[in-house]
């Protein structure tokens, strides 16, 4: 039984939150399998926290919805602990956002980047206000092919549910990607909205929730895709 960490601020009444704990849920069970989900309140995870004890009795973790936290370094210390080591991990919306943000501090040595929810007056926001807010909205995003989430997809395109008003900023976009982040998934105007490492066992973000299309019938193929890699033994 996979044991998966779901960093956030847990909310009853936040759809995303729960729609994360019935997806997890979904594909466990097209797998044959269960899932043991705990929620880690990013605020648990702080300056003075070990992130690798924290996580050792995990199997991966998902890094949820539900920007900004109420700790924004312990979210970015999970972030930090899965890339560096095989645990996979996945990030929606809000996790998504603060994947961009960890990689550029951690790997780019951008110390000074923010996202603008945090600190809107930043001198160096890589988070920055979607021109449309994509809230409520549900778009297309094109696939690549031959990615982790193109081989979990095993189509070139889907249609996906969002909740943000934040994205990346894509001044920094090619910086990122000469730095080893790969962008698996865009929208029809060529803005990012999966990332993913390629010499990592599973490190997926998704600037859209797909936890919000699966249902028991259609378990969502990334969120299946994470529930495998974190093991089904």
């Amino acid at each position: 039984m996979p044991r998966i960490a779901v960093v956030g601020d847990f909310d009853p009444d936040n759809a995303t939150h729960i729609a994360t704990i019935d997806a997890l849920g979904h594909s466990a069970t097209a797998l044959g399998a269960s899932v043991d989900v705990s929620w880690v309140p990013t605020e648990s995870l702080d300056e003075g926290a070990d992130a690798g004890s924290a996580f050792a009795p995990f199997d991966a973790v998902f890094v949820a919805p539900g920007s900004p936290y109420r700790c924004m370094t312990g979210a970015l210390a999970a972030i930090e602990h899965a890339r560096r080591t095989p645990l996979p991990l996945i990030g929606t919306c809000g996790g998504f956002q603060h994947v961009v943000i960890e990689f550029a501090r951690n790997v780019l040595r951008l110390a000074d980047v923010q996202h603008a929810e945090y600190d809107p007056y930043a001198s160096s926001l890589i988070v920055t206000p979607l021109s449309c807010s994509l809230a409520g909205q549900a778009m297309e995003v094109s696939i690549e092919v031959g990615t982790r989430a193109g081989k979990a997809y095993g189509t070139d395109r889907a249609t996906e549910q969002y909740y943000c008003n934040f994205g990346l900023n894509p001044d920094y976009v090619d910086d990122l990607v000469g730095a080893g982040l790969t962008v698996s998934g865009t929208d029809a105007d060529g803005e990012v909205r999966i990332v993913e490492l390629a010499d990592h066992p599973f490190f997926v973000a998704t600037l859209f929730v797909p936890q919000a299309r699966s249902t028991l019938v259609r378990p969502h193929p990334l969120v299946t895709a994470f529930v495998e890699a974190a093991g089904t033994g």
